[in-house]
């Protein structure tokens, strides 16, 4: 990738707060978004088994590290995240969720 795009302007944000990795099942949809986080100087890609894992792994993170991301795709995975993001925002856990549509 070259140059610096609009999907490259949240990633610095977050580097900017302190978030370091990025949570999340790669798929079709999200694999855009998810160069945007591997080209990244300063983020990872942490891969879990299923979305839901991927939110209490961010829940987890941002409770240690005070604010986390999460990269999922549209339709079931995302609504098992939601599951775990409704928990983190029900306790106040700055938790980001960056969703890749069509």
């Amino acid at each position: 990738m070259t140059g610096h795009t609009a999907a490259d302007h949240p990633m610095d944000r977050l580097v900017e707060l302190g978030v370091d990795r990025v949570f999340g099942v790669p798929g079709d949809y999200s694999l855009g978004l998810l160069d945007h986080v591997t080209h990244h100087r300063a983020l990872g890609c942490v891969g879990t088994t299923n979305e839901l894992n991927a939110g209490y792994a961010a829940d987890g993170y941002a409770r240690l590290r005070g604010m986390a991301a999460l990269c999922t795709t549209f339709g079931v995975g995302e609504l098992s995240a939601i599951n775990a993001v409704a928990g983190s925002y029900a306790e106040h856990v700055p938790v980001v969720t960056m969703i890749r549509i069509l």
